[in-house]
Parts: structure tokens; sequence; C-alpha cells
């Protein structure tokens, strides 16, 4: 199956990796390398077709982040999160995604989804407050997918909680800068957004809940099996995508600098069959973790295409998969770069870029194990996991 998109990445792969310390030194992507994003395709690779999109299958787009990511992990980390915001939007309502795509397919939306905004009910729609941290792209971005709680008519959470995602374009929301001073992915620019009395449309807001469970694709009438994927196996997949990749650029450098390397042994690295048993362990494990995550989201996608429910015990195996691969492949990278000498540090050094963006995508919240792996346990010895946090993230 021919992947336009990473074809056209492959044809720009020097200019993207060369743009990786400008990224860095900016705090943010550089023109240059959005508009390279741009160019190739890359953040409409789950956009519908009926706003200049693709529609390419999960398993391209997550191949396609990949080799962004291994080339540069701050674009492959926008690719990978940016790209799938389309993907949602695609089930919202019609109104706001003319308002979004109408004038411009290449318009791009920001997030993040964590819920924290409050949504009070008003007249004709909702007012909106909050502050977000981790917009990862949002420089570029013109709209942003923002996660908050509905209240009643006082400003007080419902209860039980309702989660939602509300929509809002650039003028509606602050970006805060130097908000985003960090050790690794600086190149993300994933700063902090303020939203403060911003009043929203009801078609401009989304039930978490209906996300989630498949159902408001089914509402939406989308046919593409992609848009009724679990939104915690959709959503992941860019994350995680990014992460496997940049362990893949890692591994490469890692390469091309041991290739030559003298050991202050007088040993070159070509004969210390030490070092080269790390180095073939550590690039099985991370083929390894690339394999396992393309094979769970297709896993998945032939289960919606032919009609099959995504239970709850099959989301949190996914989960499980898709974490425990992200966790495989930076531990990998650990061995490999422990072997890589001094001068692998050095900051006109690749290497070390590279291990300190691994280590940042690791730290997201959906590469967090500890209650995904509790979760998709209990679910296998057939025991039904608690409601509350065991279950948020699946």
């Amino acid at each position: 199956m021919s992947n336009p998109v990473l074809e056209a990445v492959e044809a720009r792969a020097d200019e993207i990796r060369a743009l990786g310390p400008a990224n860095e030194a900016l705090g943010r992507l550089d023109d240059q390398a959005a508009k390279i994003l741009r160019d190739v395709g890359a953040i409409r690779m789950l956009q519908p077709k009926t706003y200049g999109g693709l529609e390419l299958h999960p398993r391209e787009f997550a191949e396609t982040v990949m080799r962004i990511a291994s080339l540069d992990g701050a674009t492959g980390w926008v690719a990978g999160v940016v790209g799938v915001h389309p993907w949602e939007m695609a089930m919202a309502d019609p109104r706001v995604q003319e308002e979004v795509w109408g004038e411009d397919p290449d318009t791009w939306i920001a997030s993040p989804y964590a819920p924290m905004g409050l949504l009070k009910p008003v007249d004709g729609g909702y007012v909106f407050n909050g502050r977000w941290q981790f917009s990862s792209g949002t420089d570029h971005c013109r709209w942003i997918f923002l996660g908050g709680f509905l209240t009643d008519e006082n400003g007080d959470r419902l209860s039980p909680p309702r989660s939602v995602h509300v929509i809002l374009p650039r003028a509606d929301y602050e970006i805060v800068e130097d908000s985003w001073d960090v050790v690794g992915l600086r190149g993300t620019g994933s700063k902090d957004v303020v939203v403060k009395d911003a009043f929203v449309p009801a078609h401009r807001v989304i039930e978490y809940a209906k996300v989630v469970d498949g159902s408001l694709a089914t509402e939406s009438g989308l046919a593409n099996p992609a848009y009724r994927l679990p939104f915690s196996a959709a959503f992941p997949l860019g994350i995680t995508s990014a992460v496997i990749g940049m362990c893949e650029g890692t591994l490469a450098h890692h390469l091309a600098y041991q290739s030559t390397r003298v050991q202050i042994t007088g040993q070159a690295v070509r004969d210390d069959p030490y070092v080269l048993y790390a180095v073939s362990d550590a690039a099985a494990e991370i083929a390894a973790s690339r394999a396992a995550l393309l094979d769970n989201i297709t896993q998945m996608y032939d289960m919606v295409a032919a009609g099959e429910e995504i239970t709850f015990e099959r989301r949190a195996v996914g989960r499980r998969t898709q974490a425990a691969a992200a966790w495989r492949a930076v531990r990998a990278v650990d061995e490999i770069v422990a072997r890589s000498g001094g001068n692998a540090m050095r900051m006109d050094n690749p290497i070390q870029r590279f291990w300190r963006d691994v280590h940042t995508g690791l730290t997201h919240a959906i590469h967090v194990p500890g209650s995904v792996f509790h979760a998709s346990a209990l679910t296998q010895i057939g025991i039904e996991p608690p409601q509350g946090p065991m279950r948020s993230m699946i």
C-alpha cells in the first residue's frame, strides 16, 4: 500500500533532520519545519476527505510519525499530537468543521485534552474558563481542543462529573510565552494556554464519553473504521509512535557514531563484543516495540471494520501494549547511550538531544503504566476494575 505522506517525508528527510537544532533553540517548531509538515500533508493523514484529508489507515499514520520523529523528535511529536486532532474533528458538528476547515483545510488544531477548565451554561451556549499546560505545536495552530467539566448555573461541577472537549478559535485563548522551559522536546513549543470568560456555542462542545465509547462516530455517520476506534487507542498512537521513532533515531545516530569510534582503552568499538551485543539487543527491543504498537492498532482497526465491539478488556490490553512499547524502547535507548562515550553528551552531538527527547516523551500521562497495567490484569482474570482513576486513561 502506497503512503504518499511517508514518501514525501523521505524526500524532505535531510531538511527535517537539519532543522532539529533550530527547533530546540526557538523553543517551538521553526516556521520552515512547520511548513514542511504542511507541504507533505502530515497533519491531514487522519483528516476527512470532505475537507482535503487523506483518511489514511492509522497504521500508516503511525509509521509516518515514527519516521519523522527519527529525523527530529520535536517535529515528529508535533506531527503525532496535532495530527490526531483531525480524527476527532471529523466527528464534531458540521458547523464547527466548516468554521475550522472551510477556508483552509491546512488549519491546525492544538490541544490539550486534560479537563482543566469549567464550562458553565448560559443563554445560547456556555462560558468557559481555565488554564492548561502542554499545548504542543500551539504557535502554529489556529484552533484548539480543550478539556473541561460541565458545571451548573452557579459554576459548581456536576456530580457525577461530565467531561467535555471544547473547541475554540485562536482569538478566544491566550498562549503563555516562556511557559515551556524544559530539558527535552523543547522544539515542540508545548506552552500553557489560558481561557478567560470565553463564550462557546453549544455546537463546539463534545461529550467526552461519546468519544470514548465510539458513539459519536456512529452518530456522525462516519463509515471509515478509523473514526470508530476507541479514543484510548487513537489519541496515544501519535504520541507513542513519536517516542518509538525518536528511539529509532537515537539508534541510527549511535550506529553512525560508533562505526569509527575508538574507546579510551584503544579498542575500536567494532572489535568490542560486549558493546556490539548491547547494540544488537537494543536494536531488537526497539524493533519489537515498533512491531507491537503497529500490530495493536492494526488488530483494533480490523475488529472495528468487522463490526466487532472493542470491549473494556481489549481497550485495557491495548493501552498496556502501547505503554509497554514506549518503556521498552526507551530502556533500550539507555543501554546504547550509556555505551556511546562522553562525547555523545556534547551539545553538538544529536545523540544527547534524542536521549533527552525520548525521556521527556515517556513522561506523558499516557505512558504512566501503573493504573493501566493494574486494570488490564484485573480484566484478564475476570474482575471488573472499579470506577474512577483506574479507568480514566482506558
